[in-house]
């Protein structure tokens, strides 16, 4: 990897302090040993992580997101739109860790900052829905429901349990909506139970392993499930490419560019874990608009 001159690193301010005192001593170091000017960014307030992006120098050539899924998606919105983004790094500092898992990087702390180290650039593609970005995945019904009906407490004690304790929950309420799907080729109408519109291959640390899913071609995966039973829910978060064909009569599977989502009603969206946009929605694969650094093999 080629030595960087200057790197923000971003991470959580919250976070408990032995924990976090240990996390830096594990990685600070390591990287700073390779990189000229080593600038760490604690977020202390909500939406800090996508200030920090928002208003960062052109200078800075490499952005490390120590944190979550969340907070890499707020990372996301804060370079999204910027003409000159920098390289990214992640450390998977966070319960699910998805898109991380997606890049293949090591779920342990000393090895991902090693491969920051090692490691060698891809690029990515971003999804942009609306005037917003996303990494992970879009989501309508009982994927958003279920992250709106997760316990704080159970989150905190279960970690990624929590996200299947939650859907179980939410199955004895979700019902079949109405939902049309205008892409770039074709047009789709038809009632379902969630709509899931993906750039990476995991959700709650369970790889959806679609066929010809990938993350720099220019197009996303959008799956729709019309089932609500619990054997349609296990099978979206546990198939893989070769089973897709065997459950033809509960799942579809399209592949665009360009995708418009039309509902009856305003609906709650889940955006990489987060519940704050809605649809009918609009969304856009912007083709290898970022650079991650990922294992070198």
């Amino acid at each position: 990897m080629a030595q960087f001159k200057k790197a923000i690193l971003i991470y959580n301010g919250n976070a408990g302090q032995k924990n976090m005192e240990k996390t830096l001593g594990q990685t600070v170091p390591l990287l700073s040993l390779h990189i000229d000017e080593l600038i760490l960014k604690p977020t202390k307030l909500p939406n800090d992580a996508y200030h920090f992006c928002r208003e960062m120098d052109e200078s800075v050539e490499l952005l490390i997101i120590l944190g979550g899924d969340g907070t890499v998606h707020e990372c996301m919105n804060g370079i999204g739109g910027l003409e000159k983004r920098p390289t990214v790094a992640i450390l998977p500092g966070g319960t699910c860790n998805d898109f991380s898992r997606t890049l293949g990087i090591p779920q342990q702390m000393p090895k991902a900052a090693q491969m920051v180290i090692d490691g060698t650039e891809k690029k990515v593609d971003l999804i942009k829905a609306e005037d917003r970005y996303l990494l992970n995945f879009w989501g309508i019904g009982l994927i958003a429901d279920t992250s709106n009906n997760i316990n704080d407490k159970e989150k905190a004690v279960l970690g990624k349990i929590s996200y299947f304790t939650s859907a179980l929950r939410t199955l004895q309420q979700t019902e079949p909506f109405y939902v049309r799907i205008e892409t770039e080729e074709e047009n789709w109408e038809e009632e379902a139970v969630i709509v899931l519109v993906m750039n990476g291959h995991f959700i709650g640390t369970n790889k959806i392993d679609l066929p010809n899913a990938s993350i720099d071609d220019g197009k996303a995966e959008i799956l729709i499930c019309r089932n609500t039973s619990f054997s349609a829910l296990k099978e979206i978060f546990s198939m893989n490419r070769e089973e897709l064909e065997d459950f033809k009569g509960d799942l579809s599977l399209i592949q665009a560019s360009r995708i418009h989502i039309h509902t009856k009603e305003e609906m709650d969206a889940d955006t990489d874990g987060e519940v704050y946009m809605t649809a009918p929605s609009s969304l856009e694969v912007l083709k290898q608009h970022l650079t991650f650094i990922v294992p070198a093999e």
